[in-house]
């Protein structure tokens, strides 16, 4: 037994030497896992970093086009001639759109939905030389007008002004 001491002893320092070695590889592997997740997530912070401001931008961006577009064009028409043609009712039209919102916020339905609903209205006149010009008007405006009606159109720009009917005699 006395001579088995020794190689014991040798193999408990053998056994003890790849134990650490083994614990050493996987405390490395950790950590490194660590610094893979904290560069996984600066990456992230990174990303969002350059895509929040991106996107706000963009959203800026088409805010203000379509208040420049508008301006532009209410002022296109503040500029162009009001002018007085004959024309005829060429068509009519008109589009309704439903909104549903939920009561209380509350996104389920559970408390019911407050429907609104919104039509806009359209006419198309047809002057002599053949061209049509279809314009926005107001829902009295469209109700008082027929298809075929002749008259004289007032506008000014891409802006209704009036259709005063021809009275037939």
């Amino acid at each position: 037994m006395q001579k088995n001491v020794p190689e014991i002893k040798w193999l408990i320092v053998l056994l003890e030497k790849e134990v650490k070695k083994y614990f050493k590889s996987e405390k490395e592997e950790i950590e490194q896992s660590e610094v893979t997740g904290g560069e996984f997530m600066n990456m992230m912070f990174d990303l969002f970093d350059l895509i929040f401001p991106v996107m706000f931008l963009l959203i800026f961006g088409m805010i203000l086009f379509t208040f420049i577009s508008g301006i532009r064009t209410w002022n296109k028409n503040n500029n162009s001639p009001r002018l007085t043609v004959e024309a005829r009712v060429a068509s009519k039209r008109q589009n309704t759109t439903h909104h549903n919102e939920p009561v209380g916020g509350d996104t389920s339905g559970t408390h019911g939905y407050h429907t609104t609903t919104s039509t806009s209205y359209y006419v198309t006149f047809e002057v002599e030389s053949g061209d049509r010009m279809e314009f926005s008007v107001y829902g009295k405006e469209y109700g008082m007008l027929a298809e075929g009606d002749e008259g004289k159109l007032t506008f000014q720009g891409s802006r209704y002004l009036g259709f005063e009917r021809a009275i037939e005699k």
